[in-house]
C-alpha cells in the first residue's frame, strides 16, 4: 500500500529554508464550507488553535495581516490601532489572490507575494502548537507559534471582539 505524499506547498519550502520545524496536517475540503471550525473538526483540535489568515487594508499603511483563532471576528478598531491605521476593512474577495498569492480558504501568513505587516491574536501564544493554512486548501501547518510568529516578525496583540 502506497502511503500517499502530501505535496509540498511553496509556504512549507520556505520554512524548510528557515530551518522551522512543522508537520503538514491534511483534512478533508468541503467547499461548501471552508470555516475554521469546520477544519478544526477534521483535526479534532479546539477552534481556538486553528487560526485563520485574513488580510486587511488600511487607510494609512496599506495592506497587513491578521492572523486570529478560527472561532473569533477580528476586532477592526483594535487591528487597526495596532497596525498604525485610522480605520481598517478586510480586503475584497476579488483581491486575495492577486495581493497574496493565495484563494480563500489556503490563504496561509507564510509566503505570500510580499512580506505585509503580521499581528496575531496574543491566544497563540497560549499554546505549544497552533494551525495555520500551509498554502492551499485541505493542508494546515501545525507549527509552534512562537517559531513562526518569529519568523514572520509579526507581533501578537488584541485583536478580536470579545
Amino acid at each position: 500500500m502506497m502511503k500517499q505524499k502530501t505535496e509540498k506547498t511553496n509556504a512549507a519550502r520556505l520554512l524548510d529554508k528557515a530551518g522551522i520545524a512543522y508537520q503538514l496536517v491534511p483534512y478533508t475540503v468541503d467547499e461548501n464550507n471552508l470555516s475554521a471550525s469546520h477544519i478544526a473538526g477534521q483535526l479534532d483540535e479546539p477552534v481556538g488553535q486553528v487560526f485563520k489568515t485574513l488580510v486587511l487594508s488600511g487607510d494609512r499603511t496599506g495592506y497587513f495581516v491578521c492572523v486570529v483563532p478560527g472561532d473569533s471576528e477580528v476586532d477592526l478598531k483594535a487591528a487597526a490601532k495596532v497596525s498604525g491605521n485610522k480605520k481598517c476593512d478586510l480586503i475584497p474577495m476579488k483581491d486575495l489572490l492577486g495581493v497574496t498569492g493565495y484563494i480563500r480558504g489556503g490563504c496561509s501568513p507564510v509566503g505570500m507575494k510580499k512580506h505585509f505587516p503580521t499581528y496575531f491574536h496574543s491566544t497563540a501564544l497560549g499554546f505549544d502548537t497552533i494551525y495555520v493554512s500551509a498554502g492551499v486548501r485541505g493542508l494546515q501547518f501545525r507549527i509552534d507559534p512562537g517559531a513562526l510568529i518569529k519568523y514572520l516578525r509579526a507581533t501578537t496583540a488584541d485583536i478580536v471582539h470579545h
